[in-house]
């Protein structure tokens, strides 16, 4: 429930301050006076509209029982604050909130019709109207829509994997190639980690073979004086045994570097280079030899990955066929109940719509592809036409019948009526009044009207006027609603019958 409304610097408005009671609000006046600039006041401060926006707007609200956020923290009176200089700005208790937030914190509490919107048909709209009806009172419904939503969501999850699957499968054929090249390449080499620099060494042996031997055949000269060298030794009597043990590994040295130059003569010089070559190849691409390596096992491992991809597809397949199966079983059980539902409120709205003078409503089911909410593309008939041809009043007019047979004690939140009732008949004009009436027993409702019964039921009475350019509301007494009904009977000097019908309105 909005309880006060403050605004200031509003086109034609200074300032204005009101108070409102429960149920059925009406603003009337002459055209032009301000009245939908009034109520835009009230609409852009719930995130509706950002045109006719005040400089300062503040809406004082009672709660909503069921109201909750995470992000905000709620008070049982709320305040909202719009704030305009070179942009619209939103405060919900001082709190900054974005226009698409405060939309979405109180659009289902606060309901804008208007003659220029024929929204409200939509059939994701009516499917969740007629969920919410069955979910009140049928705890079957409750548990197999909870089913259906849950494995659905798992559905579309999988069946979004396995797009991604089919999307990749022309890549995933390159990049099984490409890796089981790059494998074949590094295994074909077959590199062991040091093997390079271990066949550089050969490379340098080699290179200096020549003049290794001839060398060694200057150096085995040195054998020839070790007697001599001893026996200088013994006749000093000196120790022979470092020079022996000198000597022994000098030999050792010498033997193993014939046995050395022997293996080297054997070697195939150019094998020793294009092995290199191709060492020196994969360093250059992998950075080293172990790098290399490592990479051959990252690819032998995406290999196993690829051939468990198409395990993958195979398998989300034959899932996807079978839960699809299950999916439409439950979607057909939720379309039978549906359609159980929109008969008994089919029912249960026609003598709102004999009331507001209109046809017999039907539901039209057509199925569809499975989502969310099951396989139902659900429309509206009214007598012979869709919802879509139906006339402004004749849509508003529907859209009342619908509300008022669907509410019940937890019902509550404001309701928004833009000219609900003009351009219809006497008979409309009652038919509606009376509707507005039912509403306001559940709803606070906000109405222009420019009808005569509308405005008798209301239970606060406002009244918008304007001097030169210059507008102002007031609240009327009983004497003040008594003129102002019979000034939209008969214009702005009421006669006698006028005023006279008027009181018989307001009895």
């Amino acid at each position: 429930m909005i309880e006060r409304l403050y605004f200031r610097d509003l086109v034609t408005f200074n300032e204005v301050e009101l108070s409102f009671n429960k149920g059925l609000v009406v603003f009337t006046g002459p055209s032009g006076a301000g009245k939908s600039v009034l109520m835009s006041a009230i609409l852009s401060s719930f995130g509706y509209s950002t045109q006719g926006a005040a400089n300062l707007c503040e809406v004082t609200v009672k709660k909503p029982s069921k109201l909750k956020s995470e992000a905000y923290e709620l008070a049982d009176e709320l305040t909202i604050r719009t704030l305009k200089k070179e942009k619209l700005r939103y405060f919900l208790e001082g709190q900054n909130i974005s226009k698409k937030g405060l939309t979405e914190l109180f659009s289902p509490y606060v309901q804008y019709l208007s003659v220029r919107d024929k929204s409200g048909f939509e059939s994701d709209k009516l499917v969740s109207m007629l969920d919410s009806s069955l979910l009140t009172r049928d705890k079957n419904f409750k548990k197999l829509i909870k089913e259906y939503k849950k494995r659905f969501e798992n559905y579309r999850v999988k069946s979004q994997a396995l797009a991604k699957i089919k999307e990749d499968e022309a890549k995933l054929a390159e990049l099984i190639e490409y890796a089981k090249y790059e494998v074949e390449k590094i295994e074909k080499i077959n590199p062991e980690i040091g093997e390079d620099e271990s066949l550089m060494q050969v490379k340098k042996q080699l290179s200096h073979m020549d003049k290794i031997k001839d060398a060694l055949v200057d150096a085995m000269t040195l054998f020839s004086a070790e007697s001599a060298v001893q026996e200088v030794y013994k006749l000093l009597d000196k120790d022979t045994s470092v020079f022996t043990d000198m000597m022994n590994q000098v030999r050792a040295d010498f033997e193993e570097t014939e046995h050395l130059t022997s293996e080297l003569e054997e070697m195939d010089i150019e094998e020793i280079l294009d092995r290199l070559s191709d060492l020196t190849a994969l360093q250059q691409r992998y950075g080293s030899i172990e790098e290399a390596l490592a990479y051959k096992e990252k690819k032998k491992k995406e290999l196993l990955g690829y051939q468990n991809i198409e395990q993958d597809k195979s398998m989300l397949e034959s899932f996807l066929s079978m839960e699809y199966i299950e999916l439409s079983t439950l979607a057909r059980q939720m379309t039978n109940k549906r359609k159980d539902e929109a008969k008994t409120l089919a029912t249960v709205i026609e003598k709102y719509l004999v009331t507001l003078k209109l046809p017999k409503l039907s539901f039209i089911f057509e199925s569809q592809t499975l989502d969310l909410d099951g396989a139902d593309n659900v429309d509206i008939h009214l007598g012979d036409s869709k919802t879509t041809t139906l006339s402004g009043g004749e849509f508003n007019r529907l859209r009342l019948a619908l509300m008022a047979s669907t509410i019940d004690e937890k019902s509550e939140g404001v309701l928004i009526l833009d000219e609900i009732d003009a351009n219809v008949s006497g008979d409309e004009s009652i038919a509606i009044a009376q509707m507005v009436k039912k509403l306001s027993a559940v709803y606070q409702v906000f109405a222009i009207s420019h009808q005569p019964h509308l405005s008798a039921q209301a239970n606060q009475h406002l009244v918008i006027t304007k001097d030169g350019n210059k507008s102002q509301v007031i609240e009327l007494s009983e004497d003040g609603r008594i003129h102002e009904i019979s000034r939209i009977i008969a214009g702005e000097n009421p006669h006698n019958e006028a005023i006279e019908f008027a009181k018989k309105l307001r009895s």
